[in-house]
């Protein structure tokens, strides 16, 4: 899976992207109280907010000792919930890197709706996918994928820093080790930048390619504990909403300028270290 970094898209109405920070907050905050065990066993707790196929279509019913909001809602909380450090760390950056730039080209407000209507569409999307599923379903992977998909359709353009992790990994021993024998550290290895490895793609690749590969996954069955299928349900909800969310002065397709006005400085974007 490519990962990115960061991009080089200044914020152009907004000077802090304070919707997109607080769902990154949120995330965070219920993980940590989940995981800490305070209220119990965290797959219990999880369970109970969970998206549940089964139990959405009333074939099946959770325990009586599982506490959540009615079945309904869980389209909802289900968007807060996390499985481990690796799920919610990988979702964060994700929203993180692309979250910011989308919330600036919609509006705060419309920012917020527009994630959620991702994220419940992906969970309507999967529970018609995988009707007599009992696999409970968290994590904000569907609401990510439409945001994904938003910043395809709003910054094409835009150059993207990303890594993939095992090649990065692969390379790490061969560049340590020409580090001591050298004693001079190497700014490149094949190309890519050390010691991340990192690589540059405009958005449209680097983004297009990645909703290629949740559509490849979704209909070759792989599974691997990803609901590819809500992936896909918050992508075509990404790219149907995209248009009816953004600013109006903002176009589709396009970059916009390359520097912000002097009334409005980006001081919450995306920047290079």
């Amino acid at each position: 899976m490519v990962m990115p970094i960061y991009d080089d898209a200044p914020l152009r109405y907004l000077r802090r992207p304070l919707v997109n920070w607080t769902l990154i907050a949120l995330n965070v905050i219920v993980f940590l109280a989940v995981q800490s065990e305070l209220f119990g066993d965290p797959l219990t707790i999880i369970r109970g907010f969970a998206i549940i196929p089964r139990v959405l279509f009333g074939e099946a019913q959770l325990a009586d000792y599982i506490v959540g909001p009615p079945a309904p809602l869980t389209l909802v909380t289900a968007l807060f919930f996390h499985s481990s450090l690796l799920h919610i760390g990988s979702n964060m950056l994700f929203l993180y890197v692309f979250g910011d730039n989308v919330e600036d080209a919609m509006g705060s407000l419309h920012y917020l709706l527009f994630y959620l209507s991702c994220g419940i569409a992906s969970g309507v999307f999967y529970i018609y996918a995988t009707p007599h599923s009992i696999i409970p379903l968290v994590g904000s992977s569907g609401a990510i994928s439409g945001v994904c998909a938003a910043f395809l359709l709003l910054y094409p353009r835009v150059t993207v820093t990303g890594v993939f992790p095992p090649l990065s990994l692969a390379l790490a021993p061969i560049w340590l080790g020409a580090l001591f024998a050298s004693g001079v550290p190497r700014r490149t290895l094949l190309g890519l930048r050390a010691p991340l490895f990192s690589f540059v793609a405009s958005g449209w690749l680097f983004v297009g390619v990645w909703i290629l590969m949740q559509f490849i996954a979704a209909f070759m069955g792989e599974g691997g504990g990803v609901a590819w299928m809500a992936h896909v349900g918050g992508i075509l909800a990404g790219l149907v909403l995209t248009p009816l969310f953004k600013r109006r002065k903002h176009r589709l397709f396009d970059r916009g300028p390359s520097l912000p006005t002097p009334s409005n400085p980006p001081d919450g974007g995306d920047k290079a270290p």
